[in-house]
């Protein structure tokens, strides 16, 4: 039982995963030498991005790391990173104005991601048991406890795949304002399409990878039950 068909799979989720992480970095690396002709920094494309939206009371802070940009959606603060704060490059703007996405999402009380912050809470607790659980029931051939464990897996995994159409949707949110404010002309679209769809794919093969465990413990589950 240590090794399971569906683990094939498992490996390639994984792999792509990898790649997905060098892909972003590289992609967000070489975009970043290259400047946009208006010369907004991420800042200014953020803070007007979200004057344009009337959250003027929504502070951009910079925070220290390397791609540790995020909406904090409890303090109501975009946080950027010092190489998107400062900077002026495509990468810079195309990751503000997407996290300023998420804060208009917020506003907007986008369906998808209030789900998601209401499941928030119960998937902290789900994801910590659901390990114990599963472990437990494949040592000890109890298969109540890995039924439990499935369950308690399926919230974290439904968190990841509500994750999808989060980001998906700040993204496509920050490229139309990008362009109809003028934060970037037609042609550097394709440089911010490149920088966004490449962090998209990281959440996919996250979700992919969850996706695909979840399936090989319900597989693991019903097949004990034939027995």
């Amino acid at each position: 039982m240590f090794f399971h068909p569906m683990d094939f799979l498992i490996l390639i989720a994984f792999a792509l995963s990898i790649w997905a992480q060098f892909r972003v970095k590289g992609t967000f690396n070489r975009w970043a030498g290259v400047q946009t002709n208006y010369g907004l920094t991420g800042y200014q494309a953020a803070r007007r991005m979200l004057d344009a939206n009337d959250l003027h009371d929504v502070p951009i802070e910079p925070v220290r790391g390397t791609l540790s940009d995020h909406y904090d959606p409890i303090h109501r603060v975009v946080r950027l990173s010092e190489q998107v704060y400062y900077e002026s490059s495509i990468s810079a703007v195309a990751v503000a104005c997407h996290e300023v996405g998420h804060a208009i999402q917020h506003k907007v009380h986008y369906p998808m991601l209030v789900l998601r912050h209401r499941i928030f809470p119960v998937v902290n607790i789900a994801s910590g048991i659901a390990p114990f659980l599963l472990i437990a029931g494949f040592l000890f051939h109890a298969m109540n406890l890995v039924g439990l464990g499935i369950i308690f897996f399926s919230v974290a995994v439904a968190f990841q795949v509500i994750t999808l159409p989060v980001e998906f949707n700040a993204s496509n949110r920050a490229r139309d304002v990008m362009v109809a404010e003028g934060f970037i002309t037609n042609e550097e679209e394709r440089g911010v399409a490149k920088v966004l769809n490449a962090a998209a794919l990281t959440y996919v093969a996250a979700a992919l990878i969850s996706l695909l465990e979840l399936v090989k413990y319900i597989m693991i589950f019903t097949s004990s039950d034939d027995d």
